[in-house]
């Protein structure tokens, strides 16, 4: 597991290996990578009529531990129906919640995943937002972690990896939230296959 209190040295290690995971991917995992937000805004916006903001609140709030196909079609389903079903008692709140207005970013825990993942939906182009799933943890410590717990409960941990991943797009001259979907493009195609996955999941 990370250290929360990682050394010089260990940080290094983790922006090098991201941006080595962003040299490894194909000039068509950098596109599919650069466009995975924008298309997800897009989406947001259809199944809300236009509120992109709403839609990627409810795609949010129901993304943990689901595929991004399996975690569409509850965000889909929601909308149209008013009727958040098919996930833990508390994703399905926060996704009530926002339905019936609340503002996403009250509702769901900004400094984590599925805040972070919210942000990038509702805006693409966010400077400083960052997702750090399983998938970018791995990408970032060079290692499968399989079924491990990666500790990314831990709000320091998450920030310590965000904050690379940062770093990893200041010298590669490109947002972090493009250095993190490219690299998650390249990742998971990398190991399909292989048992550590399920089918492609959200970003």
């Amino acid at each position: 597991m990370v250290p929360v209190n990682a050394s010089p040295e260990t940080r290094e290690q983790l922006v090098r290996n991201i941006i080595t995971a962003w040299h490894s991917a194909t000039a068509e995992q950098r596109q599919r990578g650069r466009t995975w937000y924008r298309t997800a805004h897009d989406l947001a916006a259809k199944m809300t009529d236009g509120h992109p903001r709403a839609g990627a609140g409810v795609i949010a709030a129901l993304s943990a531990n689901k595929s991004w196909t399996e975690n569409l079609r509850l965000a889909r389903q929601a909308c149209e129906t008013g009727h958040a079903v098919g996930h833990f008692t508390d994703a399905l709140t926060k996704a009530a919640q926002i339905m019936a207005g609340a503002d996403p970013a009250e509702v769901l825990p900004m400094e984590r995943k599925t805040g972070q993942f919210f942000r990038l939906i509702a805006d693409p182009e966010d400077p400083e937002a960052v997702v750090i799933d399983r998938h970018a943890h791995d990408v970032a410590v060079g290692e499968t972690y399989g079924n491990r717990d990666r500790g990314l409960s831990c709000a320091s941990r998450y920030a310590l990896l965000a904050d690379c991943y940062r770093e990893a797009a200041w010298r590669l001259g490109e947002l972090p939230s493009t250095v993190q979907a490219v690299t998650w493009v390249a990742h998971t195609e990398r190991i399909a296959g292989t048992g550590t996955r399920g089918p492609s999941r959200a970003a």
